[in-house]
């Protein structure tokens, strides 16, 4: 260390060149660095979805959900599995531990779900690419007078899922809202007993006329011609035109007996936006372990080329609900205010108590170069950042080494001679004067520094062996105390020497500011009293440590702070055996009540699921996102909290009877993905019989009702939607000619 601090003092332009350097390197890494608002703390989770519509609950959970249970229990590294069983909907989740990357997983799943029995109806299933944290970009679709919302569905799917999933870093579209259109084939049944047909004859004859075929080859002249028979469907002209059967030689066609008109197929879900009560919303997925910023930049070059470039009919465009760079542009901003608040409070303490400016200056110049040699080192090792990583970074632990040795040279050089003389290192040859003081002081207490460096970098040992969530959300921070903490530590041992000697006279003067004049007057006979009642200071030092310990008991604990992304995200919860046009008309009303709300810039609900089936929920699940305005727009005194509390009454006031909770965005799907609730808290119950489960849950409800704190306490439900139930007779079904499976 001697060595390095005399190459720095006979090195100093060297040395100012190193910190600009820095300066610009961090600077230019900064701009590059990819910040992400949270970390993703969710071990690898895979997602199996089957949808068999028309099947109950009951029938999805017998024939789908248990056989994949069964086949995917063997996965090695396997740690939790959750499963959900709705009508027409099966959804398995499989977390697996930290031994596996999130493709090394699915990869495992799928190798046991190719050896997987064929499911009942062919049902096949897939693996859902939603992960906590890769909802990025929300969009409406929005066309002129006219359009419909199934012509503007058709678009989605047909169009608009393809051009973003072809962008890098998209892995996935989830389409919400709208209506799937279909041609429906409306059946006279008199005419088709008249005409001598059932029902199986027309499927069988429909199915056969949408088919292409393909034959040899046929030599024309001196060529070879493929043989293609063109046979598919591709008008409603095409259906009517499809022949069934002949009649004393005359054909009958399928218009003969049935009228062909365009529909939609029965609606999972609808989606809506302030007063709109319909509209088709799309949600656009990052790719697991790519970057926010530079995914979120591609999907809105590619929303300007889709508007822009007459890719979609004339006045149908997207618009923008929601996309992650706000967030991530408000943790830049509090990554950027903290450095330079921290700078300043640094510069201010150290001018207050020391009195001199440039020695402030000095100490000062030790943070930007940490944080930026930082931000460098992540780049180069192609990390990401975040707001706990880079804005929890204690400023007093990065300038404590250089704080001791500008003070240090400080004292040397005010005193004008080496301290106690002979005890002192003697400097190299080629310092003199000012360069062999500030060399002295420096190795005086060089060893210390590193000392005290080491102890710091000790205590955050731990952080580095972690495992599991914890591990994920703290090591991202370790590793940026640890490159910040080494970029403080060289800037101590070259930097500050050379700015100290570029910037401190020959001779200073120690000063007593006001400050520290008052500090002392108080402090000297404090230490008077304590030396002359040694006994009477350590019982006070140890009722206090007493006291310490005694509030810990009544202490709150937070795992991690909440992150504040600017917005809510509600959940109404109705009764289970509501309908979805019932329900999308209390849907609507709630929409408006948030709405209402000053602070609240849009409202966009979800009423069911999506038709791909990635949100495992029924007809009485309602979800309310609403980003809100900036803070300086509310009214004056209005917090988060107070927000919450008043939109909670509003909603309860007009819709008796309907659980809501509160969340925000992010938090809500980390919070499902860890522990499969929504919600921070939870008790599950597991059993044989869901009736006494149901009934358990209630009881544990009014018991938790009564505790303090507890707020938006509700139970997940699993009975109340009514079924129609058909026995067959199959003795009578059989004088009919009938089979249970017969249509």
């Amino acid at each position: 260390m001697n060595a390095i601090i005399a190459f720095a003092l006979r090195m100093r332009a060297l040395m100012v060149a190193l910190f600009v350097l820095v300066m610009i390197g961090g600077v230019t890494a900064f701009f590059r660095l990819n910040i992400e608002a949270y970390p993703d703390p969710v071990p690898p989770l895979v997602d199996i979805v089957t949808q068999n519509p028309g099947q109950s609950a009951e029938e999805i959970e017998r024939y789908i959900t248990i056989p994949i249970e069964v086949g995917v229990a063997t996965a090695p590294y396997l740690n939790a599995m959750r499963t959900i069983s709705l009508f027409g909907l099966s959804d398995v989740k499989l977390q697996f531990t930290y031994d596996l990357t999130y493709e090394e997983a699915e990869q495992k799943v799928l190798n046991r779900l190719s050896q997987l029995p064929t499911l009942q109806n062919q049902a096949q299933p897939t693996i859902s690419p939603w992960s906590p944290t890769g909802e990025i970009y929300r969009y409406q679709l929005v066309g002129p007078p006219g359009y419909s919302v199934m012509d503007l569905k058709t678009l989605q799917d047909w169009v608009l899922a393809r051009r973003f999933r072809a962008v890098p870093g998209v892995i996935d579209v989830t389409g919400w809202g709208g209506k799937t259109k279909t041609f429906e084939i409306q059946i006279d049944r008199d005419k088709l007993v008249a005409f001598g047909l059932t029902l199986p004859q027309v499927l069988q004859t429909l199915n056969n006329s949408n088919i292409n075929v393909g034959g040899n080859t046929v030599n024309i002249g001196q060529q070879s011609a493929v043989i293609r028979g063109v046979g598919l469907i591709r008008s409603m002209n095409d259906i009517r035109n499809t022949m069934l059967t002949a009649a004393n030689g005359t054909p009958v066609f399928l218009s003969d007996i049935a009228e062909i008109v365009v529909e939609n197929k029965p609606r999972l879900g609808i989606a809506g936006r302030d007063e709109q009560d319909d509209i088709v919303q799309g949600i656009v997925l990052m790719r697991r372990g790519q970057q926010s910023l530079p995914t979120i930049r591609r999907v809105e070059e590619e929303v300007e080329k889709i508007n822009t470039s007459g890719i979609l009919p004339p006045g149908v465009r997207i618009e923008r609900i929601y996309d992650r760079s706000d967030l991530i542009s408000l943790t830049t901003h509090t990554v950027l205010f903290n450095l330079a608040f921290g700078m300043i409070l640094v510069f201010f303490v150290q001018w207050i108590f020391l009195g001199d400016l440039r020695s402030a200056l000095i100490v000062s110049s030790t943070i930007p170069f940490a944080l930026f040699f930082a931000m460098s080192i992540l780049v180069l090792r192609g990390e990401s950042a975040n707001l706990l990583s880079v804005g929890a970074i204690d400023f007093g632990l990065i300038v404590d080494a250089t704080v001791i040795m500008v003070e240090n040279i400080f004292r040397h050089l005010a005193e004008g001679a080496p301290l106690n003389g002979a005890a002192e290192t003697p400097a190299p040859a080629g310092l003199r004067g000012k360069l062999a003081t500030i060399f002295r002081a420096a190795t005086e207490v060089n060893r210390a520094i590193f000392f005290s460096a080491a102890i710091i970098i000790v205590g955050f040992i731990p952080l580095f062996t972690l495992s599991g969530v914890e591990g994920h959300i703290f090591s991202p921070m370790a590793k940026t105390y640890a490159y910040a903490l080494a970029g403080a530590l060289i800037a101590t041992f070259t930097v500050v020497p050379a700015f100290s000697a570029y910037l401190l006279h020959d001779r200073v003067r120690e000063t007593e500011t006001i400050i520290v004049g008052i500090l002392r007057r108080i402090y000297t006979p404090l230490v008077e009293f304590a030396v002359a009642h040694r006994l009477l200071a350590l019982a006070a030092t140890g009722l206090l440590f007493a006291l310490a310990l005694i509030s810990v008991r009544f202490l709150g604990l937070e795992f991690l702070p909440h992150l504040e992304e600017g917005n809510l995200w509600i959940r109404a919860t109705m009764p289970p055996s509501i309908s979805l046009e019932e329900g999308n008309d209390f849907v609507n009303r709630m929409r408006l009540v948030i709405k209402n709300f000053p602070e609240v810039e849009t409202v966009v609900s979800q009423q069911g699921r999506p038709d791909d089936g990635t949100d495992a929920t029924g007809f009485f699940n309602a979800e309310f996102f609403a980003p809100l305005k900036l803070a300086k727009e509310w009214r004056r005194g209005m917090t988060k909290d107070k927000l919450i509390e008043e939109v909670n009454e509003a909603l309860e006031a007009k819709f008796p009877g309907v659980n809501f909770n509160f969340s925000q965005y992010i938090q809500d799907n980390v919070e499902e993905a860890v522990s499969g609730v929504k919600g921070e808290n939870s008790v599950k119950l597991i059993g044989n019989d869901i009736v006494v489960l149901t009934e358990t849950a209630e009881k544990i409800k009014d018991a938790m009702s009564k505790v303090r704190g507890v707020a938006d306490l509700a139970v997940f439900t699993s009975l109340g939607q009514p079924t129609l139930r058909i026995d067959i007779d199959r003795k009578a079904a059989a004088r009919y000619g009938l089979a249970p499976g017969s249509l």
